[in-house]
């Protein structure tokens, strides 16, 4: 489990796992990326706990649908 480094408490996250990302253009201005986690909501957490990555179509829409 992740520690929310904005907040002082364990965050809902797993490591490796591929998250959803929501855009939030004021909360990018301060460093921050709204995530949907574990518990199927959207929080802020440092840009600097994620890399964005680039799925083939077909596997997005796998992702998506799971």
């Amino acid at each position: 489990m992740a520690r929310c480094s904005t907040c002082g408490y364990p965050a809902s996250l797993e490591r490796r796992k591929i998250y959803i990302a929501v855009r939030d253009t004021a909360a990018a201005k301060l460093g921050l990326l709204r995530v949907i986690d574990e518990s199927g909501e959207d929080y802020l957490y440092p840009k600097t706990l994620f890399r964005a990555i680039v799925l083939p179509l077909a596997v997005k829409r796998a992702v998506l649908g799971a």
